[in-house]
Parts: C-alpha cells; sequence; structure tokens
C-alpha cells in the first residue's frame, strides 16, 4: 500500500488488502445490501475535497427532474396513479471527472489497483473498469436547501459513494431493502406502492463526512430526503463498470450533465 495512499484512507480502521477484513464487509454487504465505512477518509482528505467542492461549485449542472421509480419513460398500460407510473422529483447539481482537478485525491483513490482489489473482493466482482467517455467516473452532487432524490431503484447491481459535507439537517438516505426482484420481473407493485405512500417504515443510514458507502440498490428502493438547512450535501460518487470501454449514454449525459464532453 502505497504511502499517498495512506494519507487517503485511514487505513487503520480499514485495512483494504487484509483477507479477514474483506472477507467481513463482504458478509455484511451480502447480508444487509449495505456497507457503512465510517472514517474511510482520513480528515485532511476530506477536508481537500470539500476545499475543491466550494471552489468548483460553480461548474456544477443543476437537474430538476420528475420521474418514475424505475427511472422509465411511463408505460400506457397503468395509469398515472400506479406506482409504475407514480412521479417524484429529484434536484440536485454535479460536477464530472474532467472538472475535478487532476491533482484531486478522487483521481488518486479511483484509479488505485488496492482499492479496485479491495472492491472486487467485497462486490464479488473480477474485475472494475473506469468509463469509457470522460465524465461518468466520479461525480461530485451537490444538494443545497430544498433539493433531493426522489424514491427510486438503480439500473446497476452497485453503488459506490463518499460522503463529503453533511447539510445542517435533512438530506437523509432513506431506503427499503428487497422491494421487487428484477431478475425474476417481479415488480411488487403493492409493496412499492405503499413505500411510495409512506406506509412502510423505511431504514436510514447515518453517513458522516468521510465515510465509504456500497450499497445495493437495485431492488432496494432508496431516496435522500429534501435538505435543510445553509450547508450544502456534498456526495462523491464512484462509478465504475465490469466490463471495459463502456460510457455513459449520450442522451443520459444531456440529461445529467447537460453536455457530452
Amino acid at each position: 500500500m502505497n504511502q499517498f495512499l495512506a494519507d487517503i484512507i485511514n487505513l487503520d480502521q480499514h485495512p483494504l488488502t487484509n483477507q479477514d477484513f474483506r472477507a467481513e464487509c463482504k458478509r455484511t454487504l451480502d447480508e444487509k445490501g449495505v456497507l457503512v465505512m465510517p472514517d474511510f477518509m482520513t480528515p485532511a482528505a476530506v477536508s481537500s475535497v470539500q476545499r475543491e467542492g466550494e471552489e468548483n461549485q460553480n461548474l456544477a449542472f443543476y437537474t430538476l427532474s420528475n420521474h418514475n421509480i424505475y427511472l422509465k419513460p411511463s408505460d400506457s398500460k397503468y395509469p398515472t396513479t400506479h406506482p409504475r407510473n407514480r412521479e417524484v422529483s429529484s434536484s440536485k447539481g454535479c460536477i464530472t471527472t474532467d472538472q475535478i482537478p487532476e491533482d484531486s485525491v478522487l483521481h488518486a483513490l479511483y484509479n488505485s489497483l488496492e482499492f479496485r482489489a479491495f472492491l472486487c473482493a467485497v462486490l464479488g466482482e473480477q474485475e472494475l473498469f473506469e468509463y469509457g467517455d470522460a465524465m461518468s467516473s466520479i461525480n461530485l452532487h451537490y444538494a443545497s436547501e430544498g433539493q433531493e432524490l426522489g424514491w427510486h431503484f438503480d439500473n446497476s447491481s452497485f453503488a459506490i459513494t463518499l460522503m463529503i459535507q453533511r447539510p445542517e439537517d435533512g438530506g437523509v438516505f432513506e431506503y427499503v431493502k428487497d422491494v421487487r426482484d428484477a431478475d425474476k420481473g417481479d415488480m411488487n407493485y403493492e409493496l412499492s406502492s405503499k413505500v411510495l405512500d409512506g406506509d412502510v417504515t423505511t431504514k436510514s443510514l447515518a453517513m458522516d463526512a468521510g465515510a465509504l458507502v456500497l450499497f445495493r440498490g437495485r431492488n432496494s428502493m432508496h431516496r435522500v430526503t429534501p435538505v435543510n438547512g445553509n450547508r450544502t450535501r456534498m456526495l462523491v460518487v464512484l462509478a465504475y463498470n465490469t466490463e471495459p470501454g463502456i460510457s455513459l449514454s449520450e442522451s443520459a449525459r444531456m440529461t445529467f450533465y447537460g453536455r457530452l464532453g
């Protein structure tokens, strides 16, 4: 483990190359569908990314969209009140890989072979690859007063995030595990509807600045509640593919980033 990575990661608490530690992390993720690693980043690394985030927030592309929980076009076979078509709101700002300073610790962490090997072991993947386009591998998301992510399922099998700055209030990650079974085509509209109606007890994640979170959101509904207060919520998404050379589609890039490159 090189010294530069030791300046980014709290290796005493999170010994990434230790086989027993990897196995424990994998067991937690497999059982709970989520793994929270508090204080993963060192205080100095968190501070540097916070500073970069503040300095480059003016570059962020902001989106406000209404969508259904499947992040797909509506289906005319169902009424607008059906969970397949019911709309929720999401709003956030985002800067992309090419807008993050070249000397940022985020690039060093993302490209670290030791970090990727740890992720592969915990996620059960053979290999992980960066995106083929210049924007999608590392995204820094901003959520200010009133901004939120509505209920949804992820299309990918896993998500990797770093909490950089918590808001004063709100901005809570809430989820309901195993609402559907996408691989079997079981959408479980009844339970989905209850989640949308607020009739299901949700779980929430306590994420302080510096926490690394691995989450399986393909079958678990999740959202981020509206942010309250003057402090912007900053979260980094580290996105990998299980095959090389894959780019985010042009339509998705225009939707999320407002540009193709």
